[in-house]
């Protein structure tokens, strides 16, 4: 493959700096919704940076060794076909579901319709306010899912920020019926422990459970007490979604005492975080498995009774796992890749301080049958481009990319932008394509880049935090047969059997 530009092997000048880090849109009255301040996906945000890497960029810029400010490179088997530019919206951009014709993009204000018929010309057909973040976002049939992450005034759309330590505050999930999808109707709320950060859905033919992702705990906070070392369970009728519940709070790390039986973190693991309950997880509905990203563990579990799910394996990378992020299983379910989010999304860690194994993702294999399978590390990826240290950039959500016989992948790495790459020998993974845009800021540390890249339908889409929807369309041999695999819907972390 011929690249755009030659990878980029950037001089050491780079990276030596030290690694961090409804209601319609015209009712418009609030301020964005404010993230809970632990490791994980934050706010759009910008802090200054020495002189020097300021010096350092620009020199960089300069001698060609990344793209200028805002500047679009790519491979020569990617094409940016547009992007569309927050509206309405102005929060921070979030994860994406489908179904159809249409693309559900969250953002921390509400979500936004778009209608993706022709994908080099979407358009929106609606935009819902409703502020609570980081309003993680699914779709299942007529019923559209939105997670609340931030301490709110009440349940509605209309609330207000107030703090966790009131008992009065609400966070949790809220569903939204969309059998017209150009006017949403909120119709539930479902106050959960410690809110909801992520969530993922199991669905039924007659019922939709979601497994709630969430932690943090605080004594000082009456609705999120610690330990809080599991998931919490809703069921949700399809033909009845005003009935939505909580059904369970399953257990997935047993433990004595306060701090339950997680990953302790430091000082035992310096540099780990503490596991108090999951970021998120990935379901293969079909085979009855699930893989969750736990903070300081990786879990793999059964979901035979979806009310009740039973811990398989659980592993652990204390040396170069900060952050257990996020999850994908490949076709045959015998790999697992989990994400390392070190930095929580708001540093600089794709450079030579760094390095390659750290931020960057784990490649498991799975190894054995039914509850005696087990986690297998075999490899890290991480981009073969090194980043600005004025750029926030470290592994976050993709998906995989239909093809028969391989093991394929799209991801979004913030401004580390788009990344394509081949996992299918688990030691040796390769990009095979990519897309970014040069930093948002020279001077300042401005979070921003690719939230989630997943691909649907022959397309890949983008929401980037503050740049706004992308489409881009890959050409290559290796991957031009997934686009003959055609879905009525996807929600990534309800991972679909793609050739069933």
């Amino acid at each position: 493959m011929i690249l755009l530009q030659e990878s980029r092997t950037r001089h050491r000048r780079l990276g030596v700096a030290a690694a961090a880090a409804g209601l319609l849109a015209a009712l418009l009255t609030a301020g964005p919704a404010v993230a809970t301040p632990d490791p994980g996906d934050g706010p759009t945000k910008s802090k200054g940076v020495s002189k020097s890497t300021e010096a350092e960029v620009k020199a960089a810029i300069a001698d060609g060794e990344i793209p200028g400010q805002d500047e679009i490179v790519h491979s020569d088997n990617i094409e940016h076909l547009v992007n569309i530019p927050k509206d309405a919206l102005p929060g921070t951009n979030s994860d994406l579901a489908f179904q159809g014709r249409y693309a559900f993009a969250g953002n921390y204000d509400g979500f936004r319709v778009f209608d993706i018929s022709n994908p080099k010309a979407p358009k929106t057909i609606a935009q819902v306010l409703c502020p609570g973040s980081q309003n993680d976002i699914s779709v299942s049939g007529n019923l559209l899912f939105l997670s609340t992450d931030s301490s709110r005034s009440d349940s509605s759309c209309s609330s207000t920020t107030q703090p966790a330590t009131e008992k009065s505050s609400w966070e949790g999930m809220k569903v939204f019926d969309i059998s017209d999808k150009r006017n949403p109707k909120y119709v539930a709320a479902v106050e959960t422990a410690c809110g909801s950060h992520t969530h993922t859905l199991v669905p039924e033919r007659r019922n939709v459970y979601i497994y709630v992702s969430s932690y943090s705990p605080s004594a000082t906070y009456p609705d999120c007490q610690p330990p809080h070392d599991g998931i919490s369970v809703i069921k949700v009728p399809r033909s009845a979604p005003e009935k939505a519940a909580v059904v369970g709070f399953p257990v997935l790390f047993p433990g004595e005492g306060p701090d339950g039986g997680g990953n302790p973190g430091s000082p035992t693991n310096p540099g780990v975080s503490k596991t108090t309950g999951c970021h998120d997880i990935t379901v293969l509905p079909d085979k009855d498995l699930a893989a969750g990203a736990c903070m300081g563990d990786g879990i793999l579990f059964s979901i035979k009774d979806p009310e009740n799910p039973k811990v398989i394996d659980r592993v652990q990378d204390n040396v170069n796992f900060a952050f257990w992020h996020s999850a994908t299983f490949n076709q045959k379910a015998n790999k697992v890749v989990f994400t390392d989010e070190l930095g929580g999304g708001g540093a600089a860690t794709c450079n030579a301080a760094t390095g390659p194994n750290r931020g960057a993702d784990g490649i498991y294999d799975i190894v054995g049958k039914g509850d005696q399978r087990k986690l297998v590390f075999r490899s890290y990826y991480k981009i073969p481009r090194y980043q600005a240290d004025t750029e926030n950039c470290v592994a976050h959500n993709g998906s995989l990319i239909p093809v028969k016989g391989k093991d394929l992948m799209v991801q979004a790495w913030y401004q580390g932008g788009v990344s394509v790459w081949d996992f299918t020998d688990s030691s040796k993974p390769r990009e095979i394509a990519y897309f970014e845009r040069g930093p948002l800021n020279t001077s300042t540390m401005q979070t921003g880049g690719a939230w989630s890249a997943y691909y649907y339908n022959g397309y890949i889409y983008s929401n980037d935090i503050a740049k706004g929807f992308d489409v881009l369309k890959l050409s290559d041999k290796r991957t031009d047969p997934a686009r003959k695999v055609r879905l009525g819907e996807l929600n990534v972390q309800t991972q679909p059997d793609y050739f069933d």
